[in-house]
């Protein structure tokens, strides 16, 4: 039987246009992002994965950029059906340079051009929603 999560999580464009982007679990890249925690609204817990994952705390706000599904990813790299997650995102700007993760599951984070962030992201669907939203994006 599947299991339905809720994550949230943003798009992050530093101050010098690239994008922020996280290793999970040492296996894959991905956007910032984690499981909505009980009593978080989307918007919170969002802001709460990217300083987990990223060490980013400096974040305004832009926008909403909504939802998606998907299964997670397994330690293979492969999909988990187990798992179907919602996963909403936020556009958010940053001046913060430094990367400094706090999430040990979450080792490394790098900022990388916008191309290269779309390549390197391992979920086709995490590659999808960026390579959208940053065709809609002035940067």
């Amino acid at each position: 039987m599947t299991k339905h999560t809720y994550s949230a999580g943003g798009v992050v464009i530093g101050s010098d246009g690239k994008i922020l982007i996280v290793k999970q679990r040492g296996a894959s890249w991905s956007l910032p992002k984690g499981h909505i925690e009980e009593g978080e609204d989307a918007l919170v817990a969002a802001k709460r994965e990217i300083y987990e994952e990223s060490g980013v705390s400096r974040l305004e706000y832009i926008r909403d950029l909504g939802s998606f599904e998907r299964f997670r990813i397994g330690k293979d790299g492969h999909e988990d059906k187990s798992e179907l997650k919602r996963i909403t995102l936020f556009l958010f700007k940053s001046d913060q340079k430094e990367l400094k993760p706090v999430d040990p599951d979450n080792p490394e984070a790098r900022w990388v051009d916008k191309t290269e962030a779309v390549e390197m992201l391992t979920h086709t669907k995490d590659k999808e929603f960026l390579a959208k939203v940053l065709s809609d994006l002035v940067i």
